[in-house]
């Protein structure tokens, strides 16, 4: 009768432990991510912008950008940020917030944007806004972005 009664108890312990295990497994996805799009940033500052989101960007990935339809795919994508010079420019940003699916296969981040742009005169102009990025993890586990888009406005 007392195994009867252990039984119950036993499964109870097991799932307690399976959630509790699940929620740290789910802030360490979090944190990953949060890495991933700092590391993302620190490229784009070191090697620049377009070099930058060619090495995250997914082959079906989506930029957003203003006054533009939405730009659809890497082919089109590399096009249009090869086209762009961007050696007067550093774009740098700062991740405030991430969160994964259960799955760990997808997530988001949001945070702070800074643009420098050197003019011609040699004076420097600062632009700083907003941006989300939607991340899906590639076939070989690696972290790339499926949708990017930023707000200007906080100067």
């Amino acid at each position: 009768m007392k195994l009867f009664l252990l039984i119950p108890f036993f499964i109870f312990l097991t799932k307690i432990s399976s959630a509790a295990q699940f929620k740290e497994n789910s802030y360490n996805g979090k944190e990953d991510l949060m890495k991933v799009d700092t590391e993302f940033s620190n490229l784009s500052k070191e090697k620049g912008t377009n070099y930058s989101f060619l090495q995250y960007l997914a082959d079906d990935g989506v930029m957003l950008r203003r006054n533009s339809y939405p730009i659809v795919g890497k082919d089109k994508i590399s096009h249009d940020l090869l086209s762009d010079d961007d050696k007067n420019l550093t774009l740098t940003w700062a991740p405030l917030y991430a969160d994964i699916a259960e799955s760990g296969e997808i997530g988001y981040t949001y945070g702070l944007w800074e643009m420098h742009i050197k003019k011609e005169d040699g004076t420097e102009d600062t632009r700083k806004g907003t941006y989300v990025t939607i991340w899906k993890k590639d076939k070989a586990g690696n972290w790339k972005f499926v949708l990017d888009t930023g707000k200007s406005g906080l100067e």
